[in-house]
């Protein structure tokens, strides 16, 4: 595996893949790698030739109290764990390279609508610099294929909406949320979990089923869905959290197509969620087809 920081050394070798016939695949990340961000890269494999992966921690989605200094960096392993499962080429952007002069000056990518809602309501400017970084990064790497977990579900229809606006001719492709054995979506933030938080946080996960459970008795009822039904089953979701301990921020059940609320008539859902626990923000999801 090649590791590269300059974009004209990482453009050579896209180049040099490209008249070999080789299809670009592109896994962006911030680092910290575990096993869900190496699914991402066997996933990029199987459906592209020549595999690219950067690490780079964006500032700009990042809150003025949030923990860009704290977030954990594990170069040499993450560069290990590359090696290790194929990947052809890691790109580690300076500051410099991705965000030239003034921070504060740069062109944004702004998609409206879907990146106020849910996390953007708690973190506003969150979104501006995923899309941003992911904009600046599609043409610094020019893939056919990019691939994105769906942890951050939210995250994903946003980059899915921006490369459609923006003609972007790259194929988006989602994964399945990587867990562990007792339910919990990996992460990288999982780290800041004490031992009785660990034990705790899929509680959140539960949750989530709990409320796919109780559509599918509805279902099986007979009993009629709507806008109340969801409204009812949220609340209670995000009182069950209280009592675990959590302080949850959302539980919002929403149309898959554009993650707007959910109504009567709605097939193909999604649950999303996000709640703290200590000082820790967990984010999950669910996929529901009624």
């Amino acid at each position: 595996m090649h590791k590269v920081q300059r974009v004209s050394s990482l453009r050579a070798a896209v180049s040099a893949a490209r008249k070999d016939k080789k299809t670009i695949g592109f896994v962006p990340t911030m680092g910290n790698l575990h096993e869900g961000h190496l699914e991402l890269v066997k996933i990029a494999m199987r459906h592209a030739d020549f595999v690219i992966v950067s690490i780079y921690v964006n500032p700009t989605q990042f809150g003025a109290n949030e923990d860009l200094g704290n977030y954990p960096s594990t170069p040499e392993e993450d560069a290990r764990l590359l090696a290790e499962c194929g990947a052809d080429l890691l790109f580690l952007p300076t500051q410099e390279t991705m965000y030239p002069g003034d921070l504060t000056k740069q062109t944004v990518v702004y998609v409206p609508d879907i990146g106020d809602l849910y996390c953007g309501v708690d973190r506003p400017e969150h979104f501006y610099g995923v899309t941003t970084i992911v904009s600046r990064l599609f043409n610094m790497v020019q893939p056919d294929i990019a691939v994105f977990g769906k942890k951050d579900y939210q995250q994903l229809t946003i980059i899915k909406k921006m490369v459609e606006d923006l003609a972007y001719s790259v194929e988006v492709v989602g994964v399945d949320t990587i867990r562990s054995d007792q339910g919990l979506a990996l992460s990288s933030r999982n780290g800041y979990l004490n031992s009785k938080q660990l034990s705790k946080a899929p509680k959140l996960y539960e949750q989530l089923n709990r409320i796919s459970d109780k559509l599918a008795s509805l279902l099986e009822e007979d009993t009629p869905i709507n806008k109340k039904t969801f409204k009812e089953l949220e609340s209670e979701a995000k009182s069950n959290l209280k009592k675990l301990g959590f302080d949850p921020q959302y539980i919002s059940i929403c149309s898959r197509s554009d993650l707007s609320p959910a109504k009567k008539g709605d097939v193909e859902l999604v649950v999303l969620a996000a709640a703290v626990l200590g000082d820790t923000r967990l984010i999950d999801n669910l996929e529901i087809t009624l």
